[in-house]
């Protein structure tokens, strides 16, 4: 049996850093921790995940962003988590290029020079 929590003291609660992979709704996130493991028997590292359901009570997390998460009590049937801090923005699409920014650098038949046809040249020995 567990002893019993005094008031004013707390058991220490796992924390994870990890990124912002989608919102899925009102203040619920999945927050997606990387890490790497070596395979048992050939012992080449592997690439896993960990898919969090994490509750962001003030919606102020976007998609990208590296986030503090920290284990608390099921608020829902797969919410275990809760965002502590952002620690690090992450930089949004809009944010990063726009259809502007794209439509200056890609040539188009309206933005290349246009250059009136000459005649054809003649030919030699005719």
């Amino acid at each position: 049996m567990s002893s019993p929590v005094t008031s004013g003291q707390r058991s220490s609660r796992k924390t994870q850093l990890g990124f912002v992979s989608s919102r899925s709704g009102d203040k619920s996130v999945k927050v997606t921790i990387a890490y790497k493991t070596p395979h048992p028997l050939y012992h080449k590292v592997i690439n896993r995940k960990t898919v969090l359901h994490v509750h962001d009570e003030k919606n102020e997390v976007k998609v990208g962003d590296k986030v503090e998460v920290m284990e608390t009590r099921p608020l829902s049937r797969l919410k275990r988590w809760r965002v502590i801090r952002i620690v690090e923005a992450g930089v949004t699409a809009a944010a990063a290029i726009t259809e502007h920014d794209v439509a200056a650098l890609v040539p188009t038949k309206i933005t290349q020079p246009t250059i009136a046809p000459s005649a054809p040249a003649p030919r030699a020995g005719a």
